[in-house]
């Protein structure tokens, strides 16, 4: 990049309508209460967590089968915070939307204040021409409940623009996860 990262993602959220809704700066307080921080960072941007999620429950005892899921083995939650079990995890989306240009990629990493309490976020990355909400997984690796908020920072997405745009992008490929809005489920 030629111009400052964080001028990049401000001059593509806004422009571009990269990221939607987009915060300029990075925000540690809501209403003058500690928050876990979002908004734009030096080199990316930290996502929130929307306010829905699915638990995943093993009350079905059911197999876990990536090309024939059962949706049965989550239990929606909406609300400010979601408690995810020991040893289990959670699906929740971001609150931002993003359109990803066609020479970019986006890789998402967990931030430090969840890491540092067992909580791992997992996202695959976002491919040149995805669009949507996406889709985070947090597995909680302590013995113990683990606690996540709504509407605060939860990863962090990094920006990598290429010299020129890929052959052939997400859209193009017609890829199955494009323009998601909601909390995705695994489609075969």
């Amino acid at each position: 990049m030629s111009i400052k990262p964080d001028k990049w993602i401000r001059r593509m959220a806004i422009e571009g309508k990269m990221i939607e809704p987009f915060e300029p700066t990075l925000v540690r307080s809501i209403n003058g209460h500690k928050a876990v921080s979002f908004g734009t960072s030096s080199y990316g941007y930290d996502v929130r967590c929307a306010d829905e999620f699915k638990i995943f429950t093993n009350i079905n005892s059911t197999i876990v089968d990536p090309k024939d899921f059962d949706p049965r083995s989550f239990v929606d939650v909406k609300g400010p915070q979601c408690i995810i079990p020991p040893n289990s995890f959670a699906l929740a989306r971001t609150v931002e939307y993003f359109r990803v240009p066609r020479d970019v990629l986006v890789v998402c990493l967990g931030k430090s204040t969840y890491a540092r309490c067992g909580i791992i976020v997992n996202v695959t990355p976002l491919e040149p021409e995805w669009e949507g909400h996406v889709t985070l997984e947090f597995s909680n690796t302590t013995p113990l409940p683990a606690r996540i908020y709504a509407n605060e920072g939860v990863a962090q997405m990094l920006f990598f623009g290429a010299d020129e745009p890929c052959e052939t992008s997400y859209r193009d490929r017609g890829g199955k996860y494009q323009g998601q809005t909601g909390v995705t489920l695994p489609k075969a």
